[in-house]
């Protein structure tokens, strides 16, 4: 059964707004707007009763001519925009995680940095050099020992000792790539091939790529990959191929599921698992026992990023 929830907040990327849906019938119940261009990517906070959004830019990664500055938060409890964090001088902010010391860390991409936000004071108390172009995506190991950055075109994955907030190295990957994940020992980061339809195998203990797993049933290059919460699965989608993959976290067995146009990040809930596609302005529910798409609804213009709480 499906674990009951108080709400379901969603980044409209395509429509820049931020909607709050029901749980259960998943119908559009509140609309906020006014946000610059572009709300990308979520933080949900649900102990908080808040929620994080930055404001990336109107560009895409590497083409991000104005880029934005903001990290906006959101009242989960009244379901408003309550505030804005300056991150200045950092810009393009993108991807952002909670870190199990409490802080939160947001790759700011045009300044090839990751910033850290206390959010008891909603202000950033440092910033970590990423040693790349571009940082796009992180991600944190479970015991906060790790951070890492996933550089798109420099091809390369950044290891930063969180405690001490210090880049140690980079991690060459065979191409560009496109998103990332770590599996719950922190034994193996998952990075997505920006180019082939594969999965790049990191080995953090070695730092060196261990294997390069093709997706079954994926025609083209894949987006994101995210583990379940008890990491019994990884979902990977593909942008480019209206997909979502679900993996076993040994990585034995994969099945593809075709869903709507253009499907970006995840979230879990229960035994099922919901991809929103920012091509169509559909968000789709996939049976994960049964490696089935269950069924779809709309919301918005085109949402990024969803959220239970």
């Amino acid at each position: 059964m499906t674990n009951p929830s108080n709400g379901l907040i969603a980044v409209d990327k395509m429509g820049t707004k931020v909607l709050f849906l029901d749980p259960v019938t998943h119908e559009t119940q509140v609309v906020i707007d006014g946000f610059q261009k572009t709300v990308h990517e979520l933080l949900v906070m649900p102990e908080a009763g808040v929620a994080y959004v930055p404001i990336f830019g109107d560009g895409i990664h590497g083409r991000n001519p104005n880029p934005g500055h903001l990290l906006c938060i959101i009242d989960l409890h009244k379901r408003t925009h309550v505030g804005d964090i300056d991150l200045r001088p950092l810009i393009a902010p993108h991807t952002l995680k909670l870190g199990p010391d409490g802080l939160i860390y947001i790759t700011c991409e045009n300044s090839a940095a990751v910033a850290v936000i206390d959010p008891k004071t909603n202000k950033v108390v440092e910033s970590i050099d990423s040693g790349s172009t571009n940082g796009h995506r992180l991600i944190i190991s479970a015991d906060g020992q790790r951070l890492y950055t996933e550089n798109e075109e420099d091809a390369t994955v950044s290891v930063i000792d969180l405690p001490k907030r210090k880049l140690l190295g980079k991690i060459a990957t065979p191409r560009a790539l496109a998103g990332i994940a770590i599996s719950a020992d922190g034994g193996t980061v998952v990075a997505v091939d920006d180019v082939e339809p594969k999965l790049i195998l990191i080995d953090t203990a070695a730092g060196r790529v261990r294997e390069e797993l093709v997706l079954k049933g994926v025609p083209k290059a894949a987006q994101i990959a995210r583990y379940a919460p008890d990491n019994s699965l990884i979902g990977v989608t593909s942008l480019n191929s209206n997909t979502v993959s679900l993996i076993d976290p040994s990585f034995a067995s994969q099945t593809a599921i075709t869903v709507g146009s253009q499907p970006m990040d995840m979230a879990f809930q229960g035994d099922e698992l919901f991809v929103a596609c920012q091509g169509d302005g559909s968000v789709h529910v996939i049976d994960i026992p049964g490696r089935r798409h269950k069924r779809s609804f709309s919301a918005g213009t085109g949402c990024e990023s969803i959220g239970f709480f």
